[in-house]
């Protein structure tokens, strides 16, 4: 399999996260209406998933340039505090370090080196990471987050909305009752980079653009027809996840939501992560368009494998079904791409 990197620039707000098996569904959506973007139909390549996966995504992380060029933020491993930062001898500077170390939620990973011990990293918080991308943001960009007053890559703010009572011109009970959704906008001038997996004699380099551009013309997550969503490719090059990584790996970093295979790790650290999930496009609107929940290991997560076969491959996890009674050929992808670590004992 081909791993491919992807930088998207968001161009308005989202209703739902750029995760994962999120993005593996609406390009399964491309792959329904447009059989010329993969070489088989999809329900065959849906067949054979558990085993051999066409595509796999990871979710969506900023990228931006300072002195010393790229930098992709990615997030903070999911490992004791010991195991991240070196910690003070005594145990009143240790307690509040640990306060200050809790915030940085970014790990910064500069473009061309490697991820080896996690003590030799940079972390970032949510405030600090804007700084510097502000920092080395073009003059108009500046100008233009000045005026914003933004502290962070990404605000999470909840939007009210009404529905409009046409019998009466005014909002009521039920269904006529405001409400209000949650909303997530990004700094104006941010870049977001993923990474794919795909197997080259089911999916192409070009078809995998094609699906992504559509996803991003059409809007993406919740509320896209009310023009959330919306995103521009810009950038489309192989990428290896094994150059990202420790030489000497002896654990996986996961950049997606996984759902890891049962007897295939020893020690994990993660967060978990449930996928309340639900069909989308015309399955949005079937009787029961709502799926069986899904417990992941959410991404940063860190799996130490029981065997180094694992290392053999770009992706780990496993394929989920039996999860939709209205489509019953539904698949998650409980997979997810890695870059290989080496953790401290």
């Amino acid at each position: 399999m081909q791993v491919y990197e992807i930088t998207l620039q968001p161009l308005t707000g989202f209703g739902t996260p750029l995760k994962g098996d999120t993005i593996f569904g609406h390009f399964c959506w491309q792959l329904a209406y447009d059989a010329s973007l993969c070489a088989k139909p999809l329900t065959e390549a849906l067949k054979a998933y558990a085993e051999k996966p066409f595509a796999v995504f990871s979710s969506a992380y900023p990228r931006f340039i300072d002195s010393k060029g790229v930098v992709y933020a990615l997030r903070t491993p999911v490992l004791p505090l010991e195991s991240l930062f070196v910690m003070p001898e005594d145990k009143g500077e240790r307690l509040a370090k640990r306060k200050d170390y809790k915030k940085l939620r970014w790990m910064l990973y500069p473009e061309g080196s490697r991820i080896d011990l996690f003590k030799s990293m940079a972390f970032e918080s949510d405030e600090g990471l804007f700084e510097k991308f502000c920092t080395g943001a073009p003059p108009e960009t500046r100008r233009t987050l000045k005026s914003t007053r933004s502290t962070r890559l990404a605000e999470e703010f909840t939007q009210s909305h009404n529905t409009i009572n046409r019998m009466t011109g005014t909002t009521g009970e039920g269904g006529f009752a405001p409400y209000a959704v949650d909303q997530i906008m990004f700094a104006p001038g941010v870049e977001l980079v993923l990474f794919a997996s795909i197997d080259n004699t089911v999916i192409s380099r070009e078809q995998l653009t094609t699906g992504l551009q559509r996803i991003g013309e059409s809007g993406f997550g919740r509320d896209a027809s009310t023009g959330l969503g919306r995103f521009r490719l810009c950038e489309v090059r192989q990428a290896d996840l094994t150059a990202m990584g420790s030489s000497s790996p002896n654990a996986c970093y996961t950049l997606g939501p996984c759902v890891p295979k049962k007897g295939a790790f020893g020690n994990m650290f993660f967060l978990p992560f449930t996928r309340f999930g639900r069909h989308g496009d015309m399955l949005a609107k079937s009787s029961n368009p709502f799926k069986t929940p899904v417990i992941m290991a959410d991404e940063a997560a860190i799996l130490t494998p029981a065997d180094r076969s694992v290392f053999d491959r770009p992706y780990i996890g496993t394929a989920v079904r039996n999860i939709s009674k209205a489509e019953p050929a539904t698949v998650t992808q409980g997979y997810s791409l890695y870059v290989p670590v080496k953790v401290e004992a």
